[in-house]
């Protein structure tokens, strides 16, 4: 009899052993999964500025953006009602790390196009990395006929160019943060003085109060400034609203524009004396 228990152990150890070293093969050459974050931001905008997200791969998106006149100017203007600039956009996804878009601005009437592009994900698991980096570049036409008849401007002198790297990192569920260098080249500007090329930094922040809500802030600052007018960095603050196909963001800023090339470098609005713009956002996705 112990002779049998023997042998019957003897032979269970010898098929648990091979069965062990084979899963230790298995598990070595199983493919880690690595976990990539999304949804850093609720939108592709965090107020004025673009956000690290994308359109995902043959989405459309149309967005309306809206600033009205400062409140500062009184019921007389029924507190900058009166006054507005619109911004129309066409975005595409041509995949889902690759966005493009067009523009057309009141303010100027500026075209704008510009290319995003995923570079970096963040990601968590065996492979993770600590946070995301997309590629922005636009460039945008000025077509108001605010020249001399006998000076006109030519379609190349009235070309801006900006370049910026996004780089976001989402903390936690509840709190996200991108920061943004920023290149800002102008063909034209309005005096000798003015300069061509601007650098300037961005930093913006997304907190979520509920499921559909979240408060974000942004601030950009410019390391030079044109001479010609008293131009102040930008400063805003929003709430974004998720309501099914839409974002809906409800913004406070002193800046009446909504492309890089004039928020940043033309704004002149001081926010701590009542220069506030309040506007829209609103998208609808296809």
């Amino acid at each position: 009899m112990k002779k049998i228990i023997l042998t019957i152990f003897v032979v269970l150890l010898s098929i648990q052993i091979p069965a062990q070293d084979l899963l230790d093969i298995l598990d070595s050459e199983t493919p880690k999964t690595d976990n990539i974050v999304s949804a850093t931001f609720k939108g592709t905008r965090i107020l004025n500025g673009h956000s690290i997200e994308n359109r995902k791969d043959k989405e459309l998106e149309f967005i309306i953006s809206h600033r009205f006149g400062r409140i500062n100017l009184g019921f007389d203007e029924l507190f900058g009602l009166d006054k507005s600039n619109i911004r129309f956009a066409l975005e595409y996804g041509v995949n889902n790390n690759l966005t493009v878009g067009l523009g057309r601005s009141s303010f100027e009437k500026t075209y704008d196009g510009f290319l995003k592009y995923s570079l970096l994900k963040q990601k968590t698991g065996s492979n993770s990395f600590p946070f995301a980096v997309s590629l922005f570049g636009s460039v945008a036409v000025k077509t108001l006929k605010d020249y001399d008849p006998a000076d006109k401007r030519t379609f190349a002198e009235s070309l801006f160019y900006v370049g910026q790297v996004l780089i976001a990192k989402k903390v936690s569920p509840s709190f996200s943060f991108q920061v943004t260098p920023t290149y800002v080249h102008r063909n034209t500007v309005r005096i000798a003085a003015d300069p061509h090329d601007i650098f300037a930094v961005g930093l913006g922040t997304r907190m979520k109060l509920t499921k559909r809500v979240s408060f974000n802030s942004e601030y950009y600052f410019a390391f030079d400034q044109s001479k010609s007018i008293d131009a102040r960095n930008s400063l805003a603050f929003g709430v974004d609203i998720e309501t099914g196909g839409h974002v809906f963001q409800l913004i406070l800023s002193n800046a009446i524009t909504m492309i890089e090339k004039s928020f940043i470098t033309e704004n002149t609005g001081d926010f701590f004396a009542g220069d506030i713009h309040f506007g829209f956002n609103i998208s609808r996705t296809f």
